[in-house]
């Protein structure tokens, strides 16, 4: 009976304190760009410098690195891209790295499972990708990743660390889906000759089929000074000065009238300080 009562005293005293909640050392993010006609998400942890020597000592050079720390390195795409010359199917997969002292290897796997190098079976890769090592300028404290340089159908993977960051570049062919999305569209019965005339300017740099369009843009909505501004914008670069002065300044004009000042700001410094 004594021992029974000890035990329940003891019993007692345990489940009498409550749980601590702490912050991870390593806590984890998850970063999810806009990309292409899609999304791009990397989720991972963050480990801290914390006075240590980092590569070559806490990640060793030459061997398989779970880029992170706790759990797998996962990149998640929403559409298919395309990687070091491979295409790669919309869905999840690792992210692994082999650290070197002047190029890391960046593997994406199938695999969702390895935070350990044993794990690790190359059968598994989708593709290779080789990075050169970037000196940083100053310390890196938390490992970070982010997406930089996201242009239309091209980003890099930033990976930063203590004193170094490498670069997974990621791209995406999308001009010709959007191509016959705009073609459609312009066969349809309520063309949008803005988004037209946009993707002939900006993606195909076909300047006259451009202007032919926003053309007959600016006849349907005669009071859109965001459309005259496109107009100038084209004409100024099909060399046209006198028609893109014109456009610039109808567009000012109505911008004016609508209380819109950065369309007013945008005419005047893109184009007419530039004619």
């Amino acid at each position: 009976m004594k021992r029974l009562l000890m035990l329940a005293a003891t019993f007692a005293a345990v489940t009498s304190f409550g749980q601590v909640t702490m912050p991870q050392p390593s806590p984890t993010q998850t970063i999810k760009q806009n990309f292409g006609l899609g999304t791009v998400e990397v989720n991972y942890s963050r480990p801290g410098v914390k006075g240590r020597k980092i590569f070559g000592d806490v990640v060793p050079f030459d061997k398989v690195w779970r880029t992170g720390a706790n759990g797998a390195t996962i990149l998640n795409f929403s559409e298919p891209v395309v990687i070091g010359g491979v295409a790669i199917k919309a869905g999840k997969y690792g992210l692994l790295s082999i650290p070197g002292k002047k190029e890391f290897t960046l593997i994406i796997t199938k695999d969702l499972t390895v935070n350990q190098p044993s794990l690790y079976k190359p059968e598994n890769d989708v593709v290779r990708v080789t990075a050169p090592v970037n000196k940083v300028s100053d310390v890196v404290e938390t490992l970070s990743m982010q997406f930089t340089n996201v242009k239309n159908e091209s980003c890099e993977l930033q990976i930063s660390w203590d004193k170094l960051a490498v670069s997974l570049p990621i791209t995406v062919d999308i001009k010709e889906r959007i191509k016959a999305d705009v073609e459609k569209n312009l066969a349809s019965d309520k063309p949008n000759y803005q988004a037209a005339a946009s993707f002939y300017f900006e993606w195909l740099k076909d300047n006259n089929q451009a202007l032919t369009l926003i053309t007959k843009g600016v006849e349907q909505q005669k009071e859109a000074f965001w459309l005259f501004l496109l107009k100038a914008r084209i004409e100024k670069e099909l060399g046209d000065k006198v028609s893109a002065k014109a456009s610039a300044d109808k567009c000012i004009e109505l911008a004016t009238a609508a209380k819109n000042s950065d369309y007013v700001r945008m005419a005047q410094e893109d184009i007419l300080k530039k004619l």
